[in-house]
């Protein structure tokens, strides 16, 4: 649904975007990480025809960004992290001119479904001024799936909301990817990116790193089996000549050994443990965080 093609973007001398390619299938969701000036707001303003790029190409929901911007708006729905809508009218108001500008048909029925789906419609009459930033957010995201679009692009949906409005919003999204739409979203909530997405586009300037978040880690660090030992023995790391041990070191009581498969190769690791006179209190893998790889990649990015 979204392909992009050595995709970028220059403001005068400065390069936003670099020879960005990707692909984000059908009932994707894709997160871009990266740190602020990396270009995500830049990409998401060019996959919705808002801003040409100077270089490459993109198609999205099948529709080339610039050679067919109207198609493309058609077909998108975009969630920008300032939602500028019309404080002085009312919420519905705002829908209803909305819908009108996407040339939605039914557009009472169709303001009522998402105003309730997002819990809005007891505040159906209010004026937009007097709503909370959590809802304006809410009514901003209605506004994005009006006109029932394929794609979606969200630009931070849950930046500067209280805990309680980030959650709705998290539990909306999961919610679109059971429907199959096609989520690009750029964030810097990093459990947000973990819970919410399928894949993980590192972004800086240019692409540095994609996968799932499993992947990442895998990729970056290995795997690493976790043994806490009741009577550690300085001596265990040289003497596990096990063929799948690729490095093991002792940090206090607890043993790390790298491992290629944990699963497979957890249960000889243990019984060799046993033999050497290890007495174990629990065995675990070692857990990495998406923090992790994002500071990994950006530093390798940094000393590159």
């Amino acid at each position: 649904m979204i392909r992009t093609e050595n995709l970028s973007r220059k403001f005068g001398d400065t390069v936003a975007v670099e020879g960005l390619t990707l692909e984000v299938q059908e009932g994707e969701v894709l997160a871009l990480l990266g740190p602020n000036g990396a270009g995500k707001t830049t990409t998401v303003r060019m996959l919705s025809s808002l801003l040409a790029p100077t270089a490459g190409h993109a198609l999205v929901a099948g529709f080339d960004v610039v050679r067919e911007a109207q198609a493309v708006r058609q077909h998108v729905g975009v969630l920008t992290e300032t939602p500028g809508l019309y404080k002085r009218l009312s919420v519905r108001r705002n829908l209803e001119f909305f819908a009108q500008l996407y040339g939605v048909k039914d557009v009472a029925p169709q303001v009522e479904r998402y105003l309730t789906l997002l819990g809005l419609w007891e505040r159906r009459d209010d004026p937009v001024s007097v709503l909370s930033k959590g809802m304006r957010q809410k009514l901003a995201l209605a506004r994005a799936l009006l006109h029932e679009p394929k794609v979606l692009l969200l630009d931070e949906p849950t930046a500067g909301l209280d805990p309680e409005s980030a959650l709705s919003v998290r539990e909306f999204i999961e919610e679109l990817k059971g429907e199959r739409r096609t989520v690009l979203m750029c964030t810097h909530n990093l459990p947000e990116a973990e819970r919410l997405c399928d894949r993980i586009a590192f972004l800086k300037t240019r692409l540095i790193a994609l996968g799932n978040p499993e992947e990442l880690k895998a990729h970056l660090f290995g795997r690493r089996t976790l043994v806490r030992l009741a009577n550690p023995n300085p001596r265990l790391p040289q003497a596990l000549d096990l063929p799948f041990v690729k490095d093991a070191s002792l940090n206090g009581n607890v043993l790390a050994v790298a491992v290629s498969d944990p699963e497979r190769d957890n249960p000889k690791l243990v019984r060799r443990l046993v033999e050497l006179g290890a007495e174990i209190q629990y065995v675990t893998e070692e857990k990495r965080t998406l923090e992790d790889v994002y500071l990994e990649l950006m530093e390798n990015h940094n000393a590159a």
